[in-house]
């Protein structure tokens, strides 16, 4: 079954093209750029969310990154 999204694929798909682009313009390698990203991640868990919540969420998000690549594959 599909997961439904409240954010449509043109918002979700904009925001990570300005991302990119931001990433582009400093000239930030795979490494950089990972480390970066990792760094948001990590700051909007600890900012952003209850002390409750940050684990599950962290774990949440860690699977289906690891899902997503998975799925690339095929």
């Amino acid at each position: 079954m599909p997961i439904i999204s409240k954010y449509s694929n043109d918002q979700v798909e904009t925001l990570v093209n300005e991302l990119l682009n931001v990433l582009d313009k400093q000239s930030a390698g795979m490494e950089l750029s990972l480390l970066a990203i990792g760094n948001l991640v990590t700051f909007l868990i600890n900012e952003r969310l209850p002390v409750a919540q940050r684990e599950t969420i962290a774990s949440s998000f860690a699977r289906a990154l690891q899902q997503s690549v998975r799925q690339e594959r095929h």
